[in-house]
């Protein structure tokens, strides 16, 4: 007999004003598509899929969808693949961090919205694992993430390419003359061998690690190489594993806690892990009710040790990682400051899902927590009068001799001033200056660009020099490496002091006192910014998204999410 009762999705209908019209009409429409009264029954689990041929990170994701499909169907469920936003990093402009929060809008509501149980997560490039995992604790339904994996390494003329870390050391090198173009163009067909996002601890690796840390991805997921077999495996037991959380009710609410955000952010230092993971993981807990103050992470950075020597912190890469045990293996040495008792996708705990992992064979990538290869954490968090909300620093990628440096400012306004000075042969620069970059940050940007890696001027290039200290408002890739200070809250663009200063200026950083100072006085600085140039008119937000976001985006110690996305927003 027709079960005119079934709708799938926990009940919710389209509105048609007949309950029993909108069922009948739903289950027209699936037999329309071939499906039968047998598949009607099953629980429903969508695949969110954000495959692109504009992502190259993701582009491989529809085979992985077909596994995570048969994963489904043998445990009982009903897979139904859709696509939302797909942010390719390398694709997008001025940046994909603009658009994260409205990909997490999309994944969020078109989970709410569909007639599913539980839904997987596949996601990849630097953005779009942050966003899923937004919108699904946004929207609580039984929810796994498996992401596509790493690249494979790069090879040329006999030695390891790390992308996109030795991208921007070899284009370094390039500009500075001693890589000709014939060079070049043989490092540009040798960084990529294969599908997957970049092979070092970039953004997309660490967030691939935090997911699988806060419990949201079956253990070692994270660091599989992209092409590798096992993926598809891992894949396809995905699947099988979300219908047996929709049969528990097992949510994201009862994965994503204090707890389990404390665990990922001890991997994320642990592992020498992107600055980016900072804004993406305040803003996962803002979702989840979850308050994370930057302070939080620097407690937690100091307090856990440098075990993962991965590229930029590093000089191995993350199939290296994956052989060495992945993030398993370091949890397994972390285990003594872990929340163990945290509850997983498996539906067990962290201690149950590490109890058979054994030690690492590989040292030289995994240290013990005993001997470490640091003993603090990669992340440090900096406050004073140039960031009273805060500023971030990746020290393990850092040179040891700018931890503590006081220089005179190189000031660029913006992007745009940076681009069209930083090679000025007349610029006034040296090796001790620090170069700052203003209206850069979320909404000054807009969209919190990659830009905060400010290049090494050319003529400093041509001298030697390979690092400076240099501070913004912006953020930089996770693949980058460098004394830079990113981040800077409140930004220039609404007021921060940041936009205080001037070329001259002396500025000081103290890494282990975790201090940015600028040598002003305070009436000084309040002078200048309330005299700071009005901010320019920008095309990118006259309207539609561009105008909601800098009208509703917070600043980076916030997460730079949307200010009515927070678990406790009532408008």
């Amino acid at each position: 007999m027709t079960d005119w009762r079934w709708v799938g999705g926990g009940g919710r209908l389209t509105w048609y004003g007949d309950p029993g019209f909108s069922t009948f009409m739903r289950r027209a429409f699936a037999k329309g598509m071939g499906y039968t009264d047998e598949d009607l029954g099953r629980p429903i689990i969508g695949i969110c899929n954000t495959w692109s041929e504009l992502n190259h990170c993701n582009s491989h994701l529809r085979e992985i969808a077909e596994a995570v499909k048969r994963g489904v169907w043998q445990a009982g469920g009903w897979p139904l693949e859709f696509p939302t936003i797909s942010l390719g990093e390398i694709f997008l402009s001025p940046t994909s961090m603009l658009f994260r929060n409205l990909m997490a809008m999309d994944t969020e509501e078109m989970i709410r919205a569909q007639p599913m149980d539980g839904v997987v997560l596949l996601a990849n490039c630097d953005k779009t694992t942050p966003a899923q995992l937004m919108g699904a604790v946004s929207a609580d339904l039984p929810a796994i993430m498996i992401t596509g994996g790493p690249t494979l390494t790069g090879r040329w003329q006999g030695k390891d390419l790390g992308a996109c870390t030795d991208c921007r050391k070899y284009w370094t090198e390039y500009r500075a003359g001693t890589i000709n173009d014939k060079e070049i163009g043989e490092i540009e067909e040798s960084l990529f061998r294969s599908h997957g996002h970049c092979t070092v601890m970039g953004t997309a690796s660490t967030m691939a690690s935090i997911a699988e840390a806060l419990g949201m991805m079956l253990p070692g997921a994270a660091a599989i190489p992209a092409p590798d077999s096992k993926r598809l495996r891992l894949a396809e037991e995905s699947g099988r594993r979300i219908v047996g959380m929709v049969s528990e009710d097992l949510r994201p609410s009862q994965i994503v806690t204090r707890e389990s955000i404390e665990n990922a952010i001890r991997v994320c230092v642990a592992i020498g892990g992107s600055t980016n993971a900072v804004v993406h993981l305040i803003a996962i807990a803002r979702r989840a009710g979850v308050e994370l103050p930057l302070d939080l992470w620097d407690e937690l950075s100091r307090e856990t040790p440098f075990i993962a020597q991965i590229k930029p912190s590093g000089p191995y890469q993350m199939e290296d990682f994956y052989d060495a045990g992945g993030v398993p293996a370091v949890m397994r040495e972390l285990m003594p400051l872990l929340h163990r008792d945290s509850i997983t996708v498996t539906g067990k705990s962290i201690s149950d899902n590490l109890a058979d992992v054994p030690l690492t064979l590989r040292r030289e990538v995994i240290a013990s927590i005993d001997e470490p290869f640091g003993p603090e954490g990669g992340i440090a968090v900096l406050r004073g009068n140039l960031a009273p909300s805060g500023a971030i620093v990746k020290h393990t990628a850092a040179s040891p001799r700018l931890l503590h440096h006081r220089g005179k400012a190189v000031v660029f306004t913006s992007v745009e001033d940076m681009t069209n000075r930083i090679n000025d042969s007349d610029l006034p620069v040296n090796a001790d200056s620090v170069l700052v970059l203003q209206n850069a940050g979320p909404v000054g940007g807009p969209g919190m660009p990659e830009a905060g890696m400010i290049p090494i001027p050319s003529k400093l290039l041509k001298q030697g020099v390979r690092d400076m200290v240099r501070i913004s408002d912006a953020r930089m890739s996770g693949t980058a490496y460098g004394t830079v200070v990113l981040h800077v809250a409140p930004e220039s663009a609404v007021g921060g002091p940041l936009a205080a200063v001037r070329d001259g200026d002396e500025i000081e950083l103290d890494v282990s006192g975790r201090r940015l100072t600028l040598h002003l006085s305070e009436a000084e600085i309040a002078e200048r910014v309330a005299n700071r140039p009005a901010r320019k008119p920008n095309e990118l937000t006259r309207r539609g998204h561009g105008w909601l976001y800098v009208n509703h985006v917070l600043q980076a110690d916030e997460g730079v999410d949307f200010d009515f996305c927070a678990a406790d927003w009532h408008g």
